[in-house]
């Protein structure tokens, strides 16, 4: 049974999907494991288990002069009291009832899954990933390949203290510096790991030109972190939306990929396998897969899409994330030409943002 505990809140409960508990990131993957998509199970530690974490460590009043104070302090200073702040949310004490809904959660994803010391991403979902003209993805922190609940329990912490990171409180949407110095909560999602053949993320429009009749993804051999940070240049596959034709492929070639190194007992970079490094890491039957996929969540969600999807080793397709396009899909069809500068820079800063937050162990997601 899913945990009654205000702490927890599974993906696959009735209430998820209508629940602002999961933020922005965790929530879209509640209704996307509501609608039926092959979305890898989990739960998330709730925006309620962090504000329960501030008050019971006396840390809520200094959380909201930290930031206030943010707002029109340089940056050696911002820097200072992100130090000072995120270390004392390292020391504090968790609340026993925190700490145990959180054990027993991962406990029961171990028994769900049937594996001992599951990997799993610990991954930070913000309630400010819900906004209007707010962009906060790549500002918060994933961290890949977490096993066991003593480590689920100390990256949960380092999401919570990822709230308070320099370049979270310089950040200002649209210049709008009342989105940074709001009261607002982040979810820490625990998802189980995909052992990843390959990876990467797809739009449901050309990126770069707008054009609303092609899929296009970008995917890597292993775990899609290279896509994301920008680390590994991916292979590019075009697909007509309508008949589903591969339009255009450019196959790079990759020669060391993102899995878990047992050396470092951590992910990092190791050598593709030699067979592997001139081949697509995607075979037409994954590609036409993965562009029906990105189809029906568009067609579900009524938008153009930006989605981080894996294949495993099996061929089986699972969805990561899934977030609205937030440019083209904006716009009126007339502008489409015009701008087409503004949209390769979109693109570029989105790979370039999105940093590798490998701290420890960092879509699939």
């Amino acid at each position: 049974m899913n945990s009654p505990s205000p702490y927890v809140l599974w993906l696959d409960d009735p209430s998820a999907p209508e629940s602002k508990l999961l933020g922005g990131k965790f929530g879209s993957l509640a209704q996307m494991t509501e609608a039926g998509f092959a979305v890898p199970p989990g739960f998330g530690v709730t925006t309620t288990a962090y504000r329960h974490f501030l008050k019971a460590a006396g840390l809520a009043d200094r959380a909201r002069e930290v930031r206030a104070r943010a707002v029109t302090a340089d940056l050696a200073e911002v820097q200072a009291l992100s130090a000072e702040f995120t270390t004392a949310v390292g020391a504090a004490p968790l609340p026993a009832d925190l700490e145990t809904a959180v054990r027993e959660a991962y406990a029961e994803l171990e028994s769900r899954t049937g594996q001992a010391g599951l990997p799993v991403a610990v991954r930070s979902s913000g309630e400010s990933e819900d906004l209007a003209g707010a962009s906060f993805a790549g500002q918060y922190d994933t961290f890949l390949w977490i096993k066991g609940a003593e480590e689920v329990l100390q990256h949960v912490r380092r999401c919570w203290a990822g709230m308070f990171g320099a370049a979270v409180l310089t950040y200002r949407p649209e210049g709008d510096a009342s989105i940074t110095t709001a009261d607002h909560g982040i979810c820490v999602g625990i998802q189980q790991m995909v052992e990843a053949r390959a990876a990467g993320v797809m739009f449901t429009l050309d990126p770069v030109t707008g054009d609303r009749s092609k899929v296009v993804i970008e995917g890597c051999w292993g775990l899609g972190e290279g896509v994301v940070s920008g680390g590994i240049t991916p292979s590019r596959y075009v697909v007509d939306k309508v008949t589903f034709e591969i339009l255009r492929r450019e196959v790079a070639v990759q020669e060391t990929q993102f899995r878990f190194d047992p050396a470092i007992s951590a992910v990092g970079l190791v050598p593709v396998e030699a067979d592997r490094r001139e081949m697509t890491c995607l075979e037409d039957v994954h590609i036409d897969a993965l562009a029906r996929l990105a189809k029906r969540i568009e067609q579900h969600r009524g938008a153009p899409q930006d989605i981080e999807w894996a294949v495993s080793e099996s061929g089986d397709v699972h969805v990561l994330q899934v977030r609205p396009e937030t440019v083209w899909s904006r716009r009126a069809a007339t502008q489409v030409i015009g701008e087409r500068k503004s949209a390769v820079d979109h693109v570029l800063a989105r790979f370039a943002g999105v940093g590798l937050t490998q701290r420890a162990g960092s879509p699939q997601s």
